[in-house]
């Protein structure tokens, strides 16, 4: 069996930056594991631009940021191997693959990064009502198909859901000569960044409909029509409200999940809000040595922090396989009124020496509030905000001397007074 001192589960933006830092820690021996053809995860499909302006300060497609990664991966001469699918982990860290090159492996590791990446809900998972026609796609499966296999899935186009991808998919869908006759969103607000609302469906007289869903499908073989209604305060639908689209496709915004099959067989702890893994500070889970990152620890909306995550990720591998002193101690850190999920969900005070960034999501859109952050239920400190967005990831950052007294919790919550 080979002997590794790390292994990177995932070659997307988190999985390369964090080999990309443990390397710069020293840790040489390591192997990066990507179940596609090639580096680069999901960024491979996403030809649109927007991306690299934190990073590498000016904007880049989804391809080009990639492909920085990948020539410093390619120019450190990291080792990577691609058609790599792992099948199992071990608590002891024991990794088993197949690929087509070399068949099935085993490696024994000393620390193991999850960069796996996430997932989209599909037909099934929302159980969508009416007949299963041809012409039903996630959003992300269209725009493989369209911006990697060069194959059109339709052209006259509805989206269930105004999530980042539907919004971008609206957009590239349009810009392809098919007809994106709506998007219907179930929420009475858009879960969609702000941007890709205005550049994806107001620049093009897209309509959006707000509180409504797709009540029925209808064609065989092939799709024929969509038929959302509005829904209610319990989010079910109205009689009388429906609206009819002629349509041969649909395309399903309805959310992403963290990609945590591995974990789950692994036994990790699991958030039931973040769908993710649980993780201190350090980015490690409840097994010593396994750390996680990227949209497969929880759903990013800017490449860019998911690519600092893995740096992070990194550096933290790196130390533990350099025999970093351990803590047993630890507080809670909860997520409050008015906030989805708080991460990392715990922390150890007496071994964080930089500040410390916190992410969080909050349940519903707020205009002028407060972030308010209680240590053991008093209040330490509270952030003036203009406006909270779910779409919108929020992050917190902490000087290691402002959480050196917390003995129990830390608290975030939304406070409207």
């Amino acid at each position: 069996m080979k002997q590794l001192e790390l292994v990177i589960v995932g070659g997307g933006s988190a999985g390369m930056a964090a080999a990309l830092s443990a390397f710069e820690q020293g840790i040489k021996d390591l192997i990066i594991l990507e179940k596609d053809d090639e580096l680069g995860g999901i960024l491979q499909q996403c030809v649109h631009n927007g991306f690299g302006l934190q990073t590498f300060h000016e904007e880049l497609s989804g391809p080009a940021y990639a492909q920085r990664y990948i020539d410093q991966i390619r120019t450190k001469e990291i080792p990577f191997e691609t058609q790599a699918t792992v099948i199992q982990i071990t608590p002891d860290k024991k990794i088993t693959y197949v690929s087509p090159k070399n068949g099935y492996q085993e490696i024994q590791a000393k620390a193991i990064i999850l960069a796996g990446g996430c997932y989209e809900r599909s037909a099934g998972g929302i159980q969508l009502p009416g007949t299963r026609p041809k012409g039903i796609y996630t959003a992300g499966t269209a725009q493989r198909y369209l911006n990697i296999d060069n194959v059109m899935v339709g052209r006259k186009v509805f989206i269930l859901g105004s999530g980042d991808i539907g919004l971008i998919m609206a957009r590239r869908m349009t810009l392809e000569g098919a007809e994106v006759v709506g998007v219907a969103e179930l929420m009475p607000y858009s879960n969609g960044l702000m941007r890709n609302i205005v550049q994806c469906l107001e620049d093009f007289d897209i309509p959006l409909y707000l509180s409504h869903t797709v009540v029925r499908v209808e064609g065989f073989p092939n799709l024929e029509r969509v038929i959302i209604a509005e829904v209610d305060a319990f989010r079910q639908p109205i009689d009388g409200t429906e609206k009819v689209f002629e349509a041969d496709t649909l395309l399903l915004s309805v959310g992403l999940l963290p990609e945590n099959s591995l974990a789950k067989q692994l036994g990790l702890a699991v958030d039931t809000k973040s769908k993710g893994i649980i993780v201190n500070e350090k980015l490690e889970s409840d097994i010593p040595g396994i750390f996680a990152c990227g949209n497969g620890l929880h759903v990013h909306d800017l490449v860019d922090f998911v690519s600092s995550e893995g740096n992070l990720a990194g550096r933290n591998a790196a130390a533990y396989i350099h025999g970093m002193k351990e803590s047993a101690a630890f507080i809670k850190c909860t997520a409050g009124q008015g906030i989805g999920y708080m991460l990392p969900q715990c922390i150890h005070p007496d071994r964080i020496q930089e500040p410390l960034t916190f992410s969080l999501r909050v349940t519903k859109p707020y205009k002028q509030v407060k972030l308010r952050i209680l240590k053991d239920g008093q209040v330490f400190k509270e952030l003036p905000k203009r406006y909270l967005l779910p779409a919108e990831m929020v992050r917190i950052i902490l000087k290691p001397e402002d959480l050196q007294d917390v003995r129990q919790e830390l608290k975030v919550e939304v406070c409207e007074s």
